[in-house]
């Protein structure tokens, strides 16, 4: 038997180092035929503007949301430590506690949302007052959750649909106050604020009744909590007080400034409870060693702009032209750019939600290219709304008995949430269709017994394809979401079915087989740490 496992780990040994060794040439064959293109063709695309890292080269500035997040970067910075220097002063002067860290975030957060939104803060007072006396009113009837969901869902598309509203709908004599409508669109915002309002309302709906969550057998078996911390789902699951129910620190959560933009999400309960006590989990050094992760990683998006054209080859729509090796590599560089903005931006506003004592879960835990099923993907990509479709949506609809009909549901939200567009109601529906298969396949590895070494080699080589399958399906889903639209399905794989392009698709099927292995490799290990 000992021999046996000798024998295994030295063929995986020597399996990892073919498999770090492809990966090298691929990322270096990347890099060399990215920087060509970009090259090539940097006088034909759009948006290029010039650099401040690297000034001989023109910086890759095509993307609306990277590029005013950068802009603006100097003045959030100056803003937050502003607001985190006055919270955790007024904290520590006053010993406040839930009450008292409401009112005080309460008004910076109104603060911060009139120089955002000028008079059409009254526009998202009034929705979420009416909002709060549905909750109040009907939290304990059974026609809670329907009445919930119509009524946000109603102001969701409403919100859209008006562009957010003119005042003169309401009377000539407040057509003035469309003059002073502030500096952002608050109806984009709102989308966040529709989410904090289905929060505390199925968190005090949960409050009237006998809870399910036992606290004391989740801290015997959370790592977490048993070192003396306190896990974040602790954090949601566990009672509030019905006091804590009140309208000021309802309005406080729903605004509450370091994450009011863009999240990440936290439940009505995980809020409430740090306003209480402030997060334990991470010291000063960590947070500080946070802080300086994120300059790294901004340091390589600056890197990656400046080097490499993806976006603008997308927004150019340049990609028509280009070869099927060529189209391939432009679309991985979109979606790797893409997890590297989104990365950047929601662990900014993380990082000064820990300064002031509130933790939101981490909304890119993993890597985008260490996930080769559509599970991990989606658990792994904007984590904390994933936590909060599972609470709020994924469990009250029936939860796993009732995957296959939940997922349709919830994606086809997760696209009307995002924005009415045809465009993404397929980037939904495409992932539906995508993850039917691998439930299928998990759901029969499931029942195999696999005894044999054959029967464990098989099943690895198995799950390798399927993995890189998937990940075939995460490229093609998320193309016709956000770059080529369903317009282009048919141009897309016209491109790769030619003469040229099935070759290209053997590469790319060879490749994210290999990758998947490394990935095995990675989690491995990292189960060894643990």
């Amino acid at each position: 038997m000992k021999k046996k496992k000798e024998r295994e780990e030295y063929w995986k040994s020597k399996e990892l180092v073919f498999l770090v060794l492809y990966a090298i040439v691929f990322y270096a064959f990347i890099i060399h035929r990215s920087l060509q293109l970009s090259l090539d063709h940097e006088s034909e695309l759009y948006a290029l503007r010039p650099g401040w890292l690297l000034p001989p080269r023109l910086n890759d500035a095509s993307d609306a949301q990277w590029r005013n997040f950068r802009a603006n970067l100097p003045i959030l910075t100056l803003v937050f430590s502003l607001f985190a220097l006055l919270a955790n002063s007024l904290r520590a002067l006053f010993a406040l506690k839930a009450k008292g860290m409401s009112f005080a975030w309460l008004l910076l957060s109104l603060a911060y949302l009139s120089y955002l939104h000028g008079a059409c803060i009254l526009f998202i007072l009034s929705i979420a007052s009416l909002n709060f006396l549905l909750v109040k009113m009907l939290a304990q009837t059974k026609y809670f959750s329907p009445v919930l969901w119509l009524f946000n869902i109603f102001f969701l598309l409403c919100n859209r649909v008006y562009e957010g509203y003119s005042f003169s709908i309401f009377g000539q004599q407040l057509a003035y106050l469309d003059n002073y409508r502030g500096t952002f669109r608050w109806h984009i915002c709102f989308n966040f604020v529709i989410l904090r309002m289905i929060s505390f309302g199925y968190d005090y709906h949960w409050a009237h009744q006998d809870p399910l969550f036992d606290q004391q057998k989740h801290i015997q078996r959370c790592h977490t909590c048993k070192s003396g911390k306190t896990c974040y789902r602790l954090l949601q699951e566990r009672s509030v007080q019905k006091e804590k129910f009140s309208f000021s620190i309802y309005i406080a959560y729903l605004v509450y400034a370091p994450v009011y933009i863009a999240g990440p999400i936290i439940s009505f309960n995980a809020f409430v409870s740090q306003l209480d006590t402030p997060q334990n989990n991470y010291t000063v050094k960590d947070i500080s060693w946070y802080g300086s992760r994120w300059l790294i990683s901004f340091s390589l998006m600056e890197l990656m702009t400046h080097l490499f054209r993806y976006n603008a080859f997308a927004i150019s729509r340049l990609w028509k032209l280009l070869s099927p090796m060529d189209i391939f590599i432009i679309g991985y560089g979109v979606l790797n750019f893409m997890w590297l903005k989104f990365s950047l931006i929601w662990r900014y506003f993380r990082f000064w939600s820990l300064i002031c004592g509130i933790e939101a879960p981490e909304n890119m835990p993993k890597c985008i290219n260490n996930c080769c099923n559509l599970e991990s993907f989606w658990k792994n990509w904007h984590a904390s709304y994933n936590k909060w479709l599972v609470r709020y949506m994924y469990i009250p609809l029936g939860g796993y008995q009732r995957k296959l009909l939940n997922i349709w549901v919830i994606f086809t939200f997760v696209a009307i949430w995002h924005d009415l567009e045809w465009k993404l109601l397929s980037w939904a529906w495409l992932t539906c269709l995508f993850f039917i298969p691998e439930m299928v396949v998990k759901s029969a590895a499931n029942t195999l017994q696999v005894e044999s070494a054959f029967g464990e080699f098989l099943l690895r080589e198995i799950s390798a394809a399927g993995g890189a399958i998937t990940i075939t399906c995460l490229m093609v889903a998320n193309l016709v979401g956000y770059v080529i639209g369903p317009s282009g399905i048919n141009w897309l794989f016209s491109q790769f079915l030619s003469r040229q392009g099935l070759p290209v698709m053997g590469g790319m099927f060879i490749t994210f087989y290999v990758g998947t292995k490394l990935m095995f490799h990675i989690d491995e290990a990292m189960q060894r740490k643990h």
